[in-house]
């Protein structure tokens, strides 16, 4: 599914979407009348300091307008830009400051959602679908916060032993299929079906509610993470009790 199939089929009344090199910039109509803005990443190119900085100031300007219009993020992207130049110009910052854009407008009233239609990874995968209030991907979808040769270089451990974990530790592995299990991704659309009621559904879940951790466990990705809860919830018990006694 291309991304213009995916536009037309989120979007049957109509959309004012412009591409500049590899990004998206625009605005669509969602099927209740109201508007939608949709800027993301396409072409499964790298993201370099160059497009973090434009897709930020965007989103800047989105949330100083007041509207509250939710925020649509396509995503197809390699990792960050791997270039001397993007390095030496500070890409981690850029990267940084575009999540930080993401979560701003989300924090200001803008529903943020991001959609992993292609790949992505590493530094572009966090700032940008990961920064997103709310994550779906379509099937076909390839993320990767490392690959496992990249995780055999950093950690010095032979990749039949990374295998071995990524196969019993979703964590720990890269795919679209573990990303769901530790509820990264809150759900993968069916492609066969209209896609505009599946964003409408989206759109209208509630508010601010980050349900990561909670979908991890339960979805047996993140095994940990209830019992982090508990002990997160005791220690803020036990901090509100001394406060009052």
């Amino acid at each position: 599914m291309t991304l213009d199939d995916i536009l037309t089929g989120l979007f049957p009344n109509g959309r004012k979407i412009e591409t500049n090199g590899t990004m998206i910039s625009g605005q669509a109509v969602l099927p209740d009348g109201n508007p939608i803005h949709v800027l993301g990443v396409t072409q499964g190119q790298p993201l370099g300091v160059d497009e973090a900085i434009v897709l930020a100031g965007r989103v800047i300007e989105i949330v100083k307008s007041g509207d509250r219009t939710p925020i649509l993020f396509p995503v197809d992207s390699a990792s960050q830009r791997m270039s001397k130049r993007d390095e030496l110009l500070g890409l981690s910052e850029y990267l940084s400051h575009l999540a930080k854009a993401l979560l701003l407008a989300e924090a200001e009233g803008h529903r943020t959602v991001g959609l992993l239609y292609g790949g992505s990874a590493a530094g572009a995968f966090i700032a940008t679908a990961l920064a997103t209030g709310t994550l779906v991907a379509l099937p076909g979808a390839h993320p990767a916060v490392m690959d496992l040769p990249s995780m055999a270089r950093v950690t010095k451990l032979p990749i039949d032993v990374l295998k071995a974990k990524a196969e019993a530790t979703p964590v720990f592995a890269p795919g679209l299929d573990n990303m769901v299990l530790t509820g990264g991704v809150h759900a993968v659309w069916d492609a066969d079906a209209p896609l505009a009621p599946q964003l409408a559904a989206v759109l209208q879940r509630p508010q601010g509610q980050d349900d990561r951790g909670r979908l991890g466990a339960e979805r047996g990705g993140r095994r940990k993470a209830a019992e982090l809860a508990e002990r997160v919830a005791r220690a803020a018990a036990r901090h509100q009790g001394a406060r009052h006694a």
